[in-house]
C-alpha cells in the first residue's frame, strides 16, 4: 500500500511538471507569433509574463531584448541581452545583438578587459547549471571513495597503483566541479552590474541631492553597484569613476532568484 501511495504521488508530481512544461512552451510559442507579426508590445508582454511566472532562459531574454530593440527601447534591450549572455556566455547571436545595441548609447567609456583566465573560468562554469556541476562533484567524490577502498584492501600492486592514480584524478575532477558549481551560482546570484534606465543621470558625491555633481551618465550605460543607502546606490563606471544615483534610475541585470532556469 505504501509503495502504491508513493507511485501515485510520483505520477501526480510528474503530471504537474509535464503540464507546467506544456504551458511554458505554449506561452513561448504565443509570444514568438506576436513577434513574427511585428506586434512587439504584445510579444514583450508575453515574454515578461513567462519570466514573472518563475521561468527563465537565455532564449527568453534574447527574444525579449529583440522585442525591446524593435520598439527602440535600447536600455531595456541591453539589460535583457546582458541577462541572456549571463546564462549563455558563448552565444554569438546574443553577443552580436548586444554589441549592436551598445552602438546606440551615448556614453563610450573605455573599460579594462577582464583577465583572460577569469573570463575563461566564468565561461566554462556557465556551460552547465550549478546543480549539474554539483551532481558531477558528488558523483566524483563517491567514485573517489570507491577507489580509495580498493586501494586500501587490495593486495595486487597493479590494482593498487591504478586505483591510487584514478582516485587522484577523480578527486581533482570532483573538487573542480564543486568550484565551478559555486562560481556558476555566484555569477547568477551575486552579480552587481546594472544598466542605467533614465535618459540622463547626474552622479553625486554623497547619497543626497545636496551632494556635489561628479559626472553624467546616460541610458544604456553599464555600471557596477557598490553600495546602497536608502533610495541611493553607489555606482562605479568601467573607467573607475564612482558616484551616487537614485536606485530607480537603473535596473540590475541579475534576476534569477527562485526561478526555473532552462
Amino acid at each position: 500500500m505504501k509503495i502504491l501511495y508513493q507511485l501515485s504521488f510520483l505520477f501526480i508530481y510528474i503530471s504537474i511538471n509535464l503540464n507546467s512544461f506544456s504551458n511554458y512552451y505554449a506561452e513561448i510559442d504565443s509570444a514568438n507569433q506576436f513577434y513574427a507579426k511585428n506586434k512587439f508590445e504584445d510579444a514583450i508582454s508575453g515574454y515578461k509574463s513567462i519570466i514573472d511566472s518563475g521561468v527563465e532562459s537565455s532564449a527568453i531574454y534574447y527574444n525579449l531584448g529583440n522585442a525591446y530593440f524593435k520598439t527602440n527601447n535600447i536600455p531595456k534591450a541591453i539589460v535583457n541581452y546582458e541577462r541572456a549572455l549571463l546564462l549563455n556566455p558563448n552565444d554569438e547571436d546574443i553577443k552580436y545583438n548586444l554589441e549592436l545595441a551598445n552602438t546606440f548609447i551615448i556614453d563610450k567609456i573605455e573599460s579594462i578587459p577582464p583577465f583572460f583566465l577569469k573570463l575563461w573560468l566564468n565561461n566554462f562554469s556557465m556551460l552547465m547549471q550549478s546543480n549539474n556541476w554539483a551532481i558531477i562533484s558528488i558523483s566524483g567524490f563517491i567514485i573517489f571513495l570507491i577507489f580509495s577502498l580498493i586501494y586500501l584492501f587490495t593486495n595486487k600492486i597493479v590494482v593498487k597503483k591504478l586505483s591510487f592514480w584514478f582516485g587522484i584524478v577523480i578527486f581533482i575532477i570532483s573538487i573542480s566541479a564543486f568550484g565551478f558549481a559555486n562560481r556558476n551560482k555566484n555569477l547568477l546570484t551575486k552579480n552587481n552590474t546594472a544598466i542605467i534606465m533614465a535618459s540622463s543621470v547626474t552622479a553625486k558625491s554623497t547619497p543626497d541631492e545636496s551632494g556635489t555633481d561628479l559626472f553624467v551618465v546616460h541610458e544604456g550605460t553599464k555600471v557596477k553597484v557598490n553600495d546602497k543607502i536608502g533610495n541611493w546606490v553607489e555606482i562605479k563606471l568601467s573607467d573607475g569613476n564612482k558616484g551616487w544615483i537614485l536606485s530607480q534610475q537603473l535596473e540590475q541585470i541579475v534576476n534569477y532568484n527562485n526561478k526555473k532556469i532552462f
